[in-house]
């Protein structure tokens, strides 16, 4: 018999700045192992876009090269086709492939880090986002490092500028790194442990959300290139090897 509710004990520090929040995230993914992280030393060697901020990829990159495994529930249609995900299709040849007939510069960088993810042993996954997947993947123990738009979750202005300045006509969608750490089946709510000072959900770095929203958020997240599950854990842990 499944719990009703589940509360995994997933700390979290305050983003240092407006770009941070994903290797804010990894941190606390570490510290929830055992391992004594230090922030500005993750921060450090995270790979950076132009304009600050990183992608999921790298963060799991870092988390293969300090001896972790790492899974990706992808849902990004940008960078991978569904066809891809069948037996007998070499991902690592596609992307390349794709490389070579595509200009997108950020799509060139995203691939460089897939490849290198590959390599390093990270494993591709392309599941239905539901409610039992992420579920699932709790009740293994198995916090979940997401990144997703900040737009829908917060269902905030978009945002305008060098400053992300909120402007709900000029403004693009933003997007957002979470950790999900909890769920409550009666209430239909998952828990959000979230690096951003300043969400609307109150003053905690965690709040309790309609799972819902969380889902359409992730899904949505494909709009800044995100849209996906990052999960992290030592080898040998009970979940190696499951969907």
């Amino acid at each position: 018999m499944y719990p009703l509710t589940l509360r995994l004990p997933v700390g979290m520090l305050p983003q240092p700045d407006e770009t941070t929040c994903g290797p804010t995230c990894l941190h606390s993914i570490y510290r929830y192992w055992g391992e004594d992280a230090q922030l500005p030393d993750i921060i450090a060697r995270t790979r950076k876009m132009e304009l600050g901020g990183t992608f999921a990829i790298f963060l799991a990159c870092d988390a293969l090269l300090q001896g972790y495994q790492a899974t990706i529930y992808t849902y990004n249609l940008t960078v991978f086709d569904p066809t891809w995900f069948v037996p007998g299709v070499d991902i690592a040849e596609r992307l390349q492939r794709q490389r070579e007939s595509k200009t997108d510069a950020r799509l060139h960088y995203v691939t460089e880090g897939y490849l290198e993810f590959l390599s390093l042993g990270g494993q591709l996954r392309l599941n239905d986002l539901s409610r039992p997947l992420l579920r699932g993947l709790l009740r293994r123990n198995l916090p979940i490092l997401t990144g997703l738009s900040s737009t829908y979750l917060y269902r905030a202005a978009r945002e305008y500028g060098p400053n992300d300045e909120p402007d709900d006509v000029r403004g693009l969608p933003a997007g957002h790194f979470v950790v999900i750490a909890g769920y409550d089946r009666a209430k239909h709510t998952v828990l959000v442990v979230d690096p951003y000072g300043l969400h609307p959900y109150g003053p905690s770095h965690e709040y309790w959300i309609n799972i819902d929203r969380v889902l359409g958020a992730v899904l949505l997240g494909i709009v800044t290139h995100d849209a996906n599950l990052l999960v992290i854990h030592p080898p040998g842990h009970p979940s190696q090897g499951k969907p």
